[in-house]
């Protein structure tokens, strides 16, 4: 699992920085940079972000961060709990009602959505599930947007 992390933490550097963090055209170098976390961070990155990649690429397992520790980490803890949870209480997935009676519209019957999204299947009925959904998320945002600024405007004008 350390190991998974490790990979995780190359994934989050290349994701975050534009680039790998361990390159060299000789493969002994290369590695003698992997073994020793010889990498350079740039830094345009926040310090959060940085503390959770050096504590990712930590070379000795032991010391390594933990899944619970990353859970708990001030950089992964920006983003709220509740946008990136996709299960409940007991590990059953949480599906959203109204874009379930959107599928239903659509002619996609909702016990046969269900049953599809519960055991992960990669159909057009999932992927329009989760379509609608992105669509949703992305008007509430826009929603939360436009309503703060008319309430910016109004307080401008009074």
């Amino acid at each position: 699992q350390r190991c998974d992390i490790w990979s995780c933490g190359v994934i989050l550097f290349a994701l975050v920085c534009g680039y790998l963090p361990f390159e060299d055209q000789n493969t002994a170098a290369l590695y003698r940079k992997i073994l020793n976390a010889d990498y350079q961070a740039p830094k345009f990155i926040s310090d959060h972000a940085r503390d959770m990649i050096v504590r990712m690429l930590t070379t000795d397992p032991e010391t390594r961060i933990a899944i619970p520790q990353i859970r708990s980490h001030p950089w992964y803890r920006q983003v709220t709990e509740s946008s990136h949870r996709w299960e409940g209480e007991r590990g059953e997935r949480i599906l959203e009602e109204d874009v379930l009676e959107q599928l239903d519209r659509f002619g996609f019957p909702r016990d046969y959505a269900v049953k599809c999204l519960q055991m992960c299947k990669h159909n057009h009925v999932t992927t329009t599930y989760y379509l609608l959904l992105e669509k949703k998320r992305r008007t509430n945002v826009k929603t939360l947007g436009m309503s703060y600024h008319s309430e910016m405007s109004e307080d401008l004008t009074a």
